[in-house]
């Protein structure tokens, strides 16, 4: 049996030592109180500013932009410069020259719109500078002669073209825009 709360049917005949409590005892409350947390609380301490140590990253979108045109120029020579006899399985390559280009344009970039779609043209230039240099060294292996080489390695890269190019350069395009957007995701 519990002790009745003070002033409910007067003092208790129990001695005050017996008293325990199985309920919780009353709080001195002020009326009008809101517990911390409710609805109507207004937030205390929240400051729309950022603090020194959580500083907002900078972007450095002109840097970005230099870098991955590094990126689109080494990766698309490196494509090129293959041996001849791999020329026929590189092309999968093309995701790693993607994730080359994205990884600037994304990291350092940020979230600007336009860059999504710079990563994708970024990474079919650096696939068709690839191609472009192949088909250059392998013309000039089998012509020793010195005349105008980039109108024949043009035609030549028409003439081999084949619907597993076409493949590549999809993949060019949509890896280059979605890994822009995703490294741009995780600054």
């Amino acid at each position: 049996m519990t002790a009745p709360a003070p002033g409910a049917d007067g003092p208790s005949p129990r001695p005050r030592t017996a008293q325990h409590f199985s309920v919780a005892p009353v709080l001195d409350t002020p009326e009008g109180y809101v517990a911390p947390g409710m609805p109507g609380v207004p937030v205390t301490g929240y400051t729309d500013t950022p603090t020194p140590h959580h500083r907002a990253p900078r972007r450095r979108t002109a840097l970005a932009l230099t870098l991955a045109l590094l990126a689109t120029l080494l990766s698309g020579l490196a494509y090129g410069c293959a041996p001849l006899r791999a020329a026929d399985s590189l092309g999968w390559l093309t995701i790693a020259q993607a994730g080359l280009i994205a990884l600037p344009l994304g990291r350092l970039g940020g979230r600007n719109p336009l860059l999504p779609p710079l990563g994708a043209l970024l990474a079919t230039t650096a696939l068709l500078l690839g191609q472009l240099t192949q088909h250059l060294r392998l013309l000039h292996a089998t012509t020793p002669t010195p005349h105008p080489l980039l109108p024949q390695t043009l035609t030549t890269w028409r003439t081999d073209l084949r619907p597993l190019d076409l493949a590549f350069y999809t993949i060019a395009l949509i890896g280059g825009f979605l890994l822009t957007r995703r490294s741009a995701n995780h600054t």
